[in-house]
């Protein structure tokens, strides 16, 4: 396993990434806003991980529109799930699945939205038909589909990548989502869909305290995910890729937090 960080694309990429590779993190996931996905911005990220060393290990794929990050509103807003949405942010997975192929990442990840527990549920066929073709779409370019944790359990994970049945998707597996949003033992997750991991976020969380907002994110070690065991648990089911740290605040305690991060799962990784 390696260690690597979660960035976004801006003029600083470059230093960015000279700053994660001189920091012992030689790996990051990237995103792209969707207007910035071109052919350009692809020779500029090239150049800039042929300067530092860096490898891109997934791009995470952004799509536009509104997006709640609560349960009021997040059904409605978040990923393709919401109709209103679907078709228009579809598209936009497309074009990042087409930076991917002319980057040579393996992957995109990205949140799918509240996709239904209830299999009977239309809109959980709906979801099911959009997936598959966007599946599609990203296999022709050679490209994994990882959906991210956090919105659903374990068992609709489960569910729609069985109902989906396309051999490129997978998930990006955020332990502490999996706490933030009140939906499973992050650690216990793993056995429940653990064949299906193509990455790792390293982020720490709580659970939710009221019925309408996510459970806060926390430094890595303040929260409950358990990071030894975690490790451990990621290192019994086989998984070897990377460990991209998500620390989701700005300023300087992010680098700080980061830093601190890194020397963690460095140590736990061996």
């Amino acid at each position: 396993m390696k260690t690597g960080v979660v960035l976004h694309y801006s003029e600083r990429l470059p230093e960015d990434f000279r700053w994660c590779v001189e920091n012992r993190i030689p790996t990051c996931q990237l995103s792209v806003p969707p207007e910035q996905e071109t052919a350009e911005t692809a020779e500029r990220i090239v150049a800039a991980c042929r300067e530092s060393g860096m490898e891109i290990t997934a791009l995470v794929g952004t799509w536009s529109g509104p997006n709640e990050w609560n349960f009021r509103q997040g059904p409605q807003t978040l990923g393709i799930v919401p109709a209103a949405y679907r078709y228009a942010r579809m598209q936009e997975l497309v074009r990042c699945a087409e930076l991917a192929r002319m980057l040579e990442v393996p992957g995109v990840c990205t949140h799918m939205g509240f996709i239904p527990e209830n299999p009977n549920d239309p809109a959980y066929g709906e979801f099911v038909g959009a997936a598959r073709w966007l599946a599609g779409a990203f296999r022709a370019r050679g490209i994994g589909l990882y959906f991210e944790t956090g919105q659903e359990t374990p068992v609709t994970l489960l569910r729609v990548l069985g109902d989906i049945g396309a051999e490129n998707t997978g998930l990006n597996f955020d332990p502490a989502n999996l706490l933030m949003y009140g939906k499973a033992n992050p650690i216990d997750a793993l056995d429940v869909v653990g064949r299906y991991v193509r990455g790792v976020h390293a982020k720490d969380g709580e659970y939710p305290t009221d019925g309408y907002s996510l459970g806060r994110e926390m430094p890595m070690g303040q929260g409950r995910v358990g990071f030894p065991a975690f490790v451990a648990k990621l290192k019994e089911i086989g998984y070897d890729g990377a460990l991209t740290i998500e620390r989701e605040i700005s300023g300087p305690q992010q680098k700080n937090d980061v830093l601190t991060a890194n020397g963690m799962l460095l140590d736990l990784i061996g």
